[in-house]
C-alpha cells in the first residue's frame, strides 16, 4: 500500500505526463496564495483568528512536505535540497508562534518560501514549450521578483519597529523598489547603520539584477543545447555550427 501511493505521487511530482503538468500549476498558484496571504498579514499584527489560520497552512506544508519525501528517490538528497530547506523554515515560522513571541523574526522566514519558486518553473520547463523558449528571460525576472520581496521582509523587519515610515509590508516594499530604482523620493528613509547598510545593498545588488533582466529581454535568446565536442550549451536559435569549436550542431525545432 506504501509502495502504490508513493508510485502515484513520484507521477505527481517528477512525472512529465498531463497530470504532472497540472499538479506543478497547482502547486505554483499555491505559493502564490501563500505568499500573497504572507504579505496581506502584515497589516494585521497578532490578530488570534490570523495566527489560527498561519497554523493551519502550517500544517498543510508540512502534509505536502511530507508527501514531497515519501515520493523522493533519495530522500537524504532531496531534503538538502535549498527549496526543501526553505520549507522547513517557513513551517517553522507558522508552527512556532504559538509558543514563540517574535513575530518580527518569523515572518521574515516566511520570504524564503519564494526560494520554491525555482523548482517549480524548472518542472514548468519541462511541461510549457513557451517556458523552454523563455527560460532565460523567466529566470531572470524571478531572480529580480525573488531579490525584492525578500529584501523587502528584511527592511520591513529592520526598520517596523523604530521608523514611523515604515509600519507594514507595504511600506517596506515600496521603499526597497524606490531604492532600488535609485528613484529615492525621500518620503521614507532608513532610520540607523543597518537601515543604510540595507539600502545600500539595495541599490547595488538590485541594479546588477535590472541589467540581467533586460539584457535577457533585449538581447537575442539562445536556445540550450550541448554541443558534443565541447560541451558548450547556449547557442544562437538559428545556429548550424558551434562558435566555440566549430562542430556541425544538430538544434532541435519546433517549426517557427
Amino acid at each position: 500500500m506504501l509502495e502504490g501511493l508513493r508510485a502515484k505521487l513520484r507521477e505527481l511530482y517528477f512525472g512529465v505526463g498531463p497530470r504532472a503538468a497540472a499538479f506543478s500549476v497547482l502547486l505554483l498558484v499555491f505559493d502564490l496564495v501563500t505568499i500573497l496571504f504572507f504579505v496581506l498579514v502584515t497589516f494585521t499584527g497578532s490578530d488570534p483568528r490570523i495566527l489560527r489560520i498561519e497554523f493551519g497552512l502550517g500544517i498543510l506544508l508540512l502534509l505536502e512536505f511530507l508527501a514531497r519525501m515519501l515520493a523522493a528517490p533519495d530522500v537524504r538528497r532531496h531534503l538538502l535540497l535549498a527549496s526543501s530547506l526553505a520549507d522547513l523554515l517557513v513551517i517553522a515560522a507558522l508552527l512556532l508562534p504559538a509558543v514563540v513571541e517574535n513575530f518580527a523574526f518569523l515572518r521574515i522566514l516566511r520570504a524564503v518560501r519564494l526560494l520554491r519558486s525555482y523548482h517549480l518553473l524548472g518542472r514548468l520547463r519541462r511541461h510549457s514549450p513557451f517556458v523552454r523558449r523563455h527560460y532565460r528571460s523567466l529566470q531572470h525576472g524571478l531572480d529580480l521578483f525573488v531579490f525584492v520581496f525578500v529584501m523587502s521582509a528584511v527592511v520591513y523587519v529592520n526598520q517596523a519597529e523604530i521608523n514611523p515610515g515604515i509600519t507594514n509590508y507595504l511600506d517596506a516594499l515600496y521603499f526597497t523598489v524606490t531604492a532600488l530604482t535609485t528613484t529615492g523620493f525621500g518620503d521614507i528613509v532608513p532610520v540607523g547603520s543597518d537601515g543604510r547598510l540595507l539600502t545600500v545593498i539595495v541599490m547595488i545588488i538590485g541594479i546588477s539584477l535590472f541589467i540581467r533582466l533586460a539584457q535577457s529581454l533585449f538581447r537575442p535568446p539562445k536556445v540550450e543545447h550541448a554541443c558534443p565536442r565541447c560541451g558548450l550549451r547556449l547557442h544562437d536559435p538559428d545556429a548550424v555550427h558551434c562558435k566555440h569549436c566549430g562542430t556541425v550542431l544538430d538544434i532541435p525545432t519546433e517549426g517557427e
